[in-house]
Order: structure tokens, then sequence, then C-alpha cells
């Protein structure tokens, strides 16, 4: 029972070599964070793009704000030219239908021209040029005229001539005579509707009116009619 006891060895730097023992674990940890900030460099310098300077940086900085202050310049002016666009359009559509509405006011016209040309008697002589209709005033020393003219080859080419008026009546000391008045040029095409005035000489009454056509001065005659001046 007490039998011999084994000595005690008592080693005074146990302790200091149990404080300086590093865990595996913390091994390991300090390992990753090495290994983790090798491969953040690693990557930031192979394969991020490159970091830019601060002088790069404000360098871009000034190109993306000129670039956002282009971009709303385009804006604008695109919306000023859209808002052209719509103007434009709808001028258009206005002219449009202004120019449809003319067409059909013409075509109304023409209707009742038509109209009154039937109604109108014919020429008693039958010219090549029918003188369907003619009234003469007189104005001062002037032979004011409102003539109708037909012919009846509508669809071949326009009659381009003169209207010689040939005028009887008396002078101002009383003489009977008959002047020329001042040939005038005249385009016949179905029809034709003419109106103007002529001078005479001063004193002049007219009092009957002989109307020629004629293809040049003093050729060949096309139309013929005499009309009284009232």
């Amino acid at each position: 029972m007490f039998g011999r006891s084994k000595p005690v060895v008592f080693d005074r730097y146990e302790s200091r070599r149990s404080r300086k023992w590093i865990p595996n674990w913390l091994w390991l940890l300090l390992f990753g964070i090495a290994i983790g900030a090798g491969a953040l460099f690693y990557a930031q310098q192979k394969l991020m793009p490159p970091r830019l300077s601060a002088e790069e940086a404000s360098e871009l900085r000034t190109a993306l704000d000129s670039a956002e202050h282009e971009r709303s310049r385009l804006a604008a002016q695109l919306a000023q030219s859209n808002h052209q666009l719509e103007d434009a359009l709808a001028t258009q559509n206005r002219m449009a239908g202004e120019l449809a509405a003319n067409h059909r006011d013409l075509a109304r016209q023409r209707d009742h021209i038509e109209a009154l040309l039937t109604a109108l008697p014919p020429d008693p002589r039958s010219g090549m040029i029918a003188i369907r209709a003619a009234d003469f005033k007189v104005a001062g020393d002037k032979l004011g005229y409102d003539m109708v003219f037909t012919r009846g080859e509508a669809k071949a080419a326009p009659f381009s001539g003169l209207m010689q008026l040939h005028v009887a009546g008396r002078t101002a000391g009383g003489t009977e005579t008959t002047i020329a008045l001042d040939p005038v040029a005249v385009k016949v095409g179905a029809y034709e509707i003419v109106h103007g005035s002529l001078p005479m000489p001063a004193g002049f009454v007219p009092r009957q009116t002989t109307i020629r056509l004629l293809d040049r001065p003093g050729g060949r005659q096309f139309g013929m009619r005499v009309i009284n001046v009232q």
C-alpha cells in the first residue's frame, strides 16, 4: 500500500510552450485569407478591367456628361421634328381637302356651263367655230364685249387665232363709217368664254359689230357673226 513513490519532474517551461502553440484551425483560416487575397489580386489584374486613375475617371465623367447633354439635345431636336412633321401632315390633309372641294366645285361649274351652252341658240352661219352668243356694252370710248365660242371637234387640237371686230357706227362729226378694232388673240377648245374691252375713237357711237375669227391677220376665216350693239 505504501509502496515506493515515483519522482515528480517539474518543468518550468511547459506552460510557456503551451502558450506558443497555434491551433490548426487558425492556420487554415490564415491560409484561406491568403488564398482569397491572392485570387482577388489575380482577378483584378488579369480578369477584371483595369482600374482607372483619378485623371482617367475625371475624363470619363466629362465624356459621360457630354454624351448625356448631346442625348438631351438630340431628344429635343427629335421632338421638334416630330411636331413639325405633324404640322406638315395636318397642312397637307387640309390642302388635300380644299383641293378635293375645288375639284367638286369645278365639276359643278363645268356641268352648269355645259348646260348653259346646250341652251344657247345655234350660230346661224354654222362656221367651224360657232359664235353662240355675243353682247356689247359701251363705256365711254371703250367697247366692252362678252362672247361664247364653241367648236364641234372637241377632241381636236385647240384653235389658236385672232378675233377681229369691225364696228359700224357714227363718228363724232356724224359720219357713218366702219372701223376695225385691235385684234385679240383667242384660243378655243370645246368652248371658250371671252370677256374684255377695246378702245374706240373719241366720240364714236357703235351701232353694229361684225365678229370674225381668223387663223392669222388677213388669213382664213373660221367663224363670223353680226351682232347689233345695244
